[in-house]
């Protein structure tokens, strides 16, 4: 499994004006083979601060994510959203049946 975990900031004047471009943006991956979850949530305390949670079954699902349309179309808007310190990391994991 692939665990991606980021962030990305919007000035808090765009908050409302981002949340319907990422709700789209939510469910079309999640309705993408090998998607197992996929949230955006923002932050309590930072305003406009959105944290990022992923999980896809392999590196081959997150892959093909990367080179869907909807994918496409976010990526074509991050400027006009003032999406900034965008930061994502994917983390391949070693044991599923793992848990703290």
């Amino acid at each position: 499994m692939i665990v991606v975990i980021g962030s990305f900031r919007v000035p808090p004047s765009m908050v409302d004006v981002v949340k319907p471009v990422m709700e789209t943006m939510i469910v079309a991956s999640r309705a993408e083979a090998g998607c197992i979850e996929y949230a955006y949530a923002f932050d309590v305390i930072d305003e406009g601060l959105v944290r990022v949670s992923e999980k896809w079954r392999d590196r081959e699902a997150l892959e093909a994510h990367f080179r869907t349309a909807h994918i496409a179309d976010w990526r074509a808007q991050i400027s006009a959203l003032a999406m900034s310190e965008r930061e994502l990391i994917a983390y391949e994991t070693i044991d599923e049946g793992f848990y703290l």
